[in-house]
């Protein structure tokens, strides 16, 4: 869980562009790929500022088989998608999305940070990219998990 956490910190912290100059694009059809895992930060929780909500992950089908295999091929994508909640009556709902987190993996174009580029865009926004480090600091939480990858996610048959 600890990873995961990691993961949405780094992914909060991403930026516009890679260090090789090349933007991660939107992940358009995203909710329609393999869900991986959903957790919720409440208050208290040490990353609930700025990650308090509903989290979901999803990843396409040559990330699917990398979280099967380890092995993660060129055109990998994984997703981290961020809701506010709702607590309705003792049932946590999702309410608007907070930020849509990207990690692409192209080995060339994002050699300096270990072959993923890394982006979160606001809200419902295609373009409104949130960070500006490059994938930095993305990239410097993801070192912990370089035995799997740099990918914090694990898939749960």
């Amino acid at each position: 869980m600890r990873k995961v956490l990691l993961m949405m910190l780094g992914t909060m912290m991403c930026s516009t562009l890679s260090w090789a100059g090349a933007p991660v694009p939107y992940p358009e059809g995203y909710r329609a790929w393999t869900h991986v895992k959903s957790m919720v930060i409440e208050p208290g929780h040490p990353l609930a500022n700025p990650f308090q909500g509903i989290h979901h992950v999803y990843a396409n089908a040559k990330a699917l088989a990398g979280l099967k295999t380890g092995r993660y091929a060129d055109g990998a994508v994984l997703v981290f998608d961020l809701l506010h909640y709702q607590d309705k009556g003792h049932a946590l709902t999702e309410g608007q999305r907070k930020l849509v987190g990207v990690m692409v993996r192209d080995r060339q174009r994002y050699a300096a940070t270990g072959g993923w580029g890394f982006e979160g865009f606001a809200g419902n926004s295609h373009t409104q990219r949130l960070t500006s480090d490059g994938g930095r600091a993305c990239f410097e939480c993801h070192r912990s998990a370089k035995a799997s990858g740099y990918v914090f996610s694990h898939w749960r048959p």
